[in-house]
Order: structure tokens, then C-alpha cells, then sequence
């Protein structure tokens, strides 16, 4: 069995602490009722999440991952967006079975966590706090903290940097391609988990380093 024991542990949100979709889908119907469309349903989008909130909107517009949108929609779609998440944030999402044990059980055992995600800090930092997981971490990374987000590694890069820790004694706990790519440009170990967020791909096609059903198996493995 795979042991590890870094240093730091970094963790992603949507898709790997909580299960966000329920309130971003029901946003992207009502976004899709103002701009005059067919909503899409929260099964659809579940398969869109993960991107950062721009990304999602693109993809609620054009009906496909990458699609080519049309830029005065955008202009006029993006802004009901935002205005809709800020309002429903967390009312509708939760914590995924066995979060809140594989937090305890890090803790207990002295790992420094931290948090990293393409979600914007204004969406961030109130679902975390309503969710009652903000005060787990040492440090929160959003999607606009830096000039650069997962794939790219400097989110990564910059917590190990701000907790002195080397990266290749730290960890990444995500759910999608875009986390593992993020881990290995920077050095970091990936744990993956498999019921997150990935377009509808098996998320052991990206080669993690190991992948678990729930945060609770951790303490198996760390």
C-alpha cells in the first residue's frame, strides 16, 4: 500500500470538498431564463464545472466545453451570473461524505492544509466559511489571487513557498485533470478523488498518484 507524508497539503474545493453543482446549476438555469434560452439541468452541468466561473459561462452559452461563444452574449450573460451565484452561493451545496473526517484526521495528525481552487475569492471564501471548513487552513488560493491558475503551477509553487516547504514534500488533493497537471508541473504528489469534477472522464486516465472513493480512506494512506 502507498504511504506518503508530506509536508504541506494543498486541497482543492469544488469537486473534491464540496459538491458545488446543485447551486451553480440552478444559477445557470436562471441565467439561462433571463438571456431567454432552455435551461440545461443539473446533470448537464455537472459535467461543465471546474474552470472557474468565466469558463462556466461560456460553456452555458454554447452548450459545449469549448465552444466558440459569442462575445455580446457573454458581455450580457456574465454580470447575471455573478449577481445570481453571490446570492446562492452554498444554500444548495455541501460537504462530500467523509470531508470532514479527513479533515480531523490531517489535523490530528499535525499536516498544514491549505486551500487552492479556480474559484474566485468572492465566491471562495464564503462557501468555505458557510460550510464551517474556512478556519481548516493555513491558507486560502483562489482563482484571482494570482496572475495564474491550476493547470498552472503557481498556485502550487506559491503556498510551498509560503510555508518554506520544498515542493516535492508536498501534496495536492483534487478531483480533475487540471489538478493533476497543476501538481506535476510543480512537483508536487497528486491524490485524487473519484467522484469530482472532470467533464464526464474517468480521472484515473490522468495518472494521479492514487486515487480514493472519500477523504475518510486517508488514513490509510497518509
Amino acid at each position: 500500500m502507498k504511504k506518503f507524508n508530506p509536508k504541506l497539503i494543498m486541497i482543492d474545493v469544488d469537486g473534491t470538498l464540496v459538491d458545488s453543482v446543485p447551486d451553480l446549476a440552478y444559477c445557470v438555469d436562471e441565467l439561462m431564463i433571463a438571456m431567454d434560452r432552455e435551461k440545461w439541468g443539473e446533470e448537464k452541468v455537472r459535467h461543465w464545472v471546474g474552470n472557474g466561473v468565466p469558463k462556466l459561462v461560456e460553456r452555458a452559452l454554447t452548450g459545449e466545453l469549448e465552444g466558440a461563444v459569442n462575445q455580446d452574449d457573454y458581455d450580457k450573460a456574465y454580470p447575471i451570473f455573478l449577481d445570481l451565484y453571490a446570492k446562492n452561493i452554498s444554500g444548495r451545496s455541501s460537504l462530500y461524505p467523509g470531508v470532514r473526517e479527513g479533515l480531523d484526521y490531517m489535523k490530528a495528525q499535525g499536516y498544514t492544509l491549505g486551500c487552492v481552487t479556480n474559484k474566485a475569492e468572492q465566491f471562495t471564501l464564503p462557501i468555505l466559511k458557510d460550510l464551517g471548513i474556512f478556519d481548516e487552513f493555513g491558507i486560502v488560493i483562489s482563482g484571482d489571487t494570482l496572475a495564474k491558475k491550476k493547470p498552472d503551477p503557481l498556485p502550487l509553487l506559491h503556498a510551498a513557498k509560503f510555508f518554506g516547504v520544498n515542493p516535492t514534500d508536498a501534496m495536492m488533493l483534487g478531483d480533475s485533470i487540471s489538478d493533476v497537471k497543476a501538481s506535476r508541473a510543480a512537483g508536487f504528489k497528486v491524490i485524487c478523488m473519484s467522484y469530482g469534477y472532470n467533464h464526464g472522464d474517468d480521472i484515473r486516465d490522468a495518472n494521479p498518484d492514487l486515487v480514493i472513493d472519500s477523504m475518510a480512506e486517508l488514513k490509510n494512506y497518509l
